[in-house]
């Protein structure tokens, strides 16, 4: 398991290992039906993921996951770049 970034929800380590674990594009809608969250509530989420650089928006209302998004699901990042500043 890797170190949890202080304003990381829950959620935010499922919605990554599922972009992980099926490397496709995949919009909040379909991402929340398969972790069974709110649909807005994982847009949210993954809007923050994304401004953090842990997941990319590819196209409209579609993402995938960066390199550095694998690299904290490896334990090969710093959590101290994640943090706010």
């Amino acid at each position: 398991m890797v170190e949890r970034v202080s304003w990381m929800a829950p959620v935010d380590y499922e919605i990554m290992l599922f972009f992980d674990e099926y490397p496709i594009l995949v919009s909040p809608k379909i991402l929340a039906v398969n972790i069974d969250y709110d649909r807005h509530y994982v847009s949210r989420r993954c809007s923050a993921l994304s401004d953090a650089g842990l997941l990319e928006p590819v196209d409209t209302g579609l993402y995938q996951l960066t390199d550095t998004g694998r690299d904290y699901l490896e334990g090969d990042l710093d959590v101290c770049e994640l943090e706010d500043d």
